[in-house]
């Protein structure tokens, strides 16, 4: 079991209940046509993240400062660190000056890989590649991995889940700035969710959310509300994903990665249309309405 310490110092990121500070108040002046006001403006929070593995700093990302135990497995799991969650044996989350560390102990046999392309970065907001510095090192990146590519999935679970999303994006309705990802089950029900300022960050959150709670994966899709990158697919794959919905476009790449790897890639997700861009046979058109609510964890 993932032995999980917060440090005191760390409180500066979460309120008085314990509950994660993901926003902040700054004072604006909105222009509403040719009238102008001060007031204040929740925007959302965005902090420098390292993630140390026995003690040699990996990376340093731009994320949201909530949900950074799901963050830290998350990555350590997309980024094939780590195969099981169970392989990181701790993790200390600390504030340093303006940002956040996350320590984490990993198994030797672990380490020894990731010095072998031991990276240091300043990621941008979700930065998937930052630091691979050539071409074959892109290549030897790439995961080899297939999916269960016999899975299906319904049009009717997409456009269901879908109807859902707006409600369940807290940080984005109060901020305007953040991606989501969600884990849907088969029905169209959204089972679970996570913000982040970085749509990258947003998959991790969810990868290591559902790593910790051990939520079964034979079926449903992974929902993104971003454009579906190269490092994304990759991660989905690596995590036994078959199918990602995002609603914005796939690159080139993204979908080369997806048919390699089996995934149903499908972009430009909206109520009544999207557009399957590899393995599009596992699609099921029946117009078929979902019935279950939302079971957000």
């Amino acid at each position: 079991m993932l032995h999980t310490h917060l440090e005191s110092s760390a409180a500066v990121w979460r309120d008085e209940a314990g509950t994660p500070i993901a926003t902040a108040w700054r004072e604006v002046v909105r222009i509403r046509h040719d009238e102008a006001a001060r007031e204040d403006d929740e925007v959302i929070a965005e902090v420098p993240v390292a993630l140390v593995y026995n003690r040699i700093s990996h990376a340093v990302m731009m994320a949201s400062p909530a949900d950074l135990e799901d963050f830290a497995i998350g990555f350590s799991l997309g980024e094939g660190i780590v195969e099981h969650a169970h392989e990181i044996h701790t993790l200390d989350i600390q504030t340093h000056g303006q940002g956040v560390v996350l320590n984490m102990v990993i198994a030797a046999r672990r380490f020894a890989a990731i010095k072998e392309r031991r990276r240091h970065l300043a990621g941008r907001s979700g930065c998937g590649l930052c630091g691979i510095d050539s071409l074959d090192t892109l290549s030897a990146h790439a995961t080899g991995v297939r999916v269960d590519a016999a899975r299906r999935l319904s049009v009717a679970a997409i456009d269901e889940a879908l109807r859902q999303l707006p409600h369940l994006q807290p940080l984005r309705n109060r901020t305007g700035a953040s991606h989501a990802a969600a884990w849907v089950d088969g029905q169209g029900r959204i089972l679970s969710l996570r913000e982040d300022v970085g749509r990258h960050n947003a998959l991790d959150k969810l990868l290591g959310a559902l790593a910790r709670t051990g939520q079964p994966l034979e079926e449903g899709f992974a929902l993104i509300t971003s454009r579906a990158s190269y490092e994304m697919v990759q991660k989905a794959a690596r995590f036994g994903i078959s199918s990602l919905v995002a609603v914005s476009a796939p690159t080139s790449y993204a979908i080369e990665q997806a048919e390699a790897a089996g995934i149903l890639l499908v972009g430009f997700a909206r109520t009544g249309q999207r557009v399957a861009y590899s393995n599009a046979e596992r699609l099921d058109l029946t117009p078929q309405a979902a019935t279950h609510p939302s079971a957000i964890m």
